[in-house]
């Protein structure tokens, strides 16, 4: 191999830790990669611990403002929901972390990248389908798919005690028996104790929220205002704090929600690779913004448009989830993502309580809403005689369905389903 430099994703944990020197040992220039998109960590530490592990160069980068403005506010403009519940923190950061590495490797002519993500995982994909995207002629190094790699470990025990053989400090594991996933957006819990699905998940393990009924006993009141469906600002009055700048937006979210016991789920998805995964999730900050936006739209969006979008959400959400952010069909989408977002201007007003997010009052300059139109208590913005046409119109081709089959009960199947569910 004419290089043999390899630009190593690097978390300081174990898995990635023994990677290191596994690839040092196997005779390549190593490269560390430590992206700084919201995790708590000693950075410090981590570039030292790889230095001393064998790296010869160690990149920390800082993405978290780039992790909100390019990929968090992004899928938020789309409502991006994953199977209905799932909010996408480790999805939307997996894009950003690929692309940083990449960029690395480009400057320090690398040919290789690699990964400590597992082979039945979503983050192999995710990872790999981004830098192939990126550069169609980078070579992945992924150990968990190396036949050598895999003879030597096989378990947990044989990379403790390789990182012991070569002086490579380790953090005790038996306090947290279950693995966790922590960013600017979210901490995720999974696999270990947690893949019973049967079993409740503690109030120890979980460390981004609050519980729900230790909240606060009043509610927390603050606006949101929103640009093109993109956060602009927001305003606590009460406390008398404004942010404006999208970091600081997410972050204040984040401790506002986290405080009220705002987004937490405990769900079985779907993994790509057709595997079901049981993942408990704290989301406290992007919860509020989702529930704003989507708040917002009901004022400010024609309704063919919303339909139209909501029909996309699933599709947007899933290619997020399964890798493809750098993809031509996300592409398409955004730019259709991107026009319904035209004139979401106006602000939410939201009440967070114990675990809830409430919107009480919506405001926008470019409402669609007409209260002359939609009150009960006066004639107006349209002539009610004729929705007497509507009615018939829209009737027509009922009429005809009942006459043809009328003799033939078509509604019967519905009669006995009715009957054999009530037992």
């Amino acid at each position: 191999m004419a290089n043999k430099k390899v630009v190593l994703a690097y978390s300081g944990g174990l898995d990635t830790s023994v990677i290191l020197k596994w690839l040092v040992n196997s005779g390549f220039d190593v490269v560390c990669f430590v992206g700084n998109i919201g995790q708590k960590e000693d950075f410090d530490y981590i570039r030292k611990k790889a230095m001393d592990t064998g790296a010869s160069k160690v990149y920390i980068e800082d993405l978290r403002s780039e992790f909100v403005t390019d990929f968090i506010f992004p899928a938020l403009m789309g409502n991006a929901l994953y199977e209905g519940r799932y909010l996408l923190g480790t999805s939307l950061a997996r894009p950003l972390l690929a692309k940083k590495q990449i960029e690395i490797a480009e400057k320090e002519g690398a040919g290789y990248v690699a990964h400590g993500a597992t082979g039945k995982g979503n983050d192999q994909v995710r990872f790999e389908l981004a830098y192939y995207a990126l550069n169609p002629n980078i070579t992945v190094i992924a150990p968990w798919r190396d036949s050598k790699f895999l003879l030597q470990f096989k378990g947990r025990s044989d990379m403790i005690a390789y990182a012991q053989k070569y002086g490579i400090p380790i953090k005790a594991t038996k306090g947290k028996p279950y693995s966790e996933d922590e960013n600017l957006m979210h901490i995720s819990h999974e696999a270990g104790i947690l893949e019973d699905p049967a079993m409740k998940t503690a109030q120890s393990i979980f460390s981004r929220t609050v519980q729900p009924m230790k909240a606060p006993s009043s509610q927390t009141t603050i606006e949101i205002e929103f640009k093109n469906g993109i956060p602009a600002k927001v305003a606590n009055k009460a406390a008398h704090i404004v942010k404006t700048k999208p970091l600081e937006i997410f972050m204040y979210l984040n401790e506002i929600g986290s405080k009220n016991g705002v987004g937490r789920v405990d769900m079985v998805e779907n993994r790509y690779i057709g595997i079901k995964s049981r993942g408990v999730y704290e989301t406290p900050g992007a919860t509020i913004l989702w529930a704003a936006h989507r708040d917002l739209e009901g004022i400010a969006m024609d309704k063919e448009v919303m339909h139209l979008r909501d029909m996309l959400i699933p599709k947007f959400a899933e290619l997020i989830y399964n890798g493809y952010w750098f993809s031509p069909e996300m592409d398409f989408l955004f730019s259709a993502l991107e026009k319904s977002q035209e004139a979401i201007d106006g602000k939410v007003t939201i009440e967070l309580y114990k675990g809830n997010v409430f919107p009480v009052s919506r405001e926008s300059q470019t409402a669609l809403y007409s209260k002359k139109q939609s009150s009960m208590d006066e004639l107006g913005g349209f002539n009610v005689s004729d929705s007497q046409g509507f009615i018939n119109i829209s009737a027509v081709r009922l009429k005809a369905h009942n006459a043809v089959l009328k003799k033939r009960f078509p509604y019967e199947w519905r009669r006995k389903l009715f009957k054999k569910l009530s037992g």
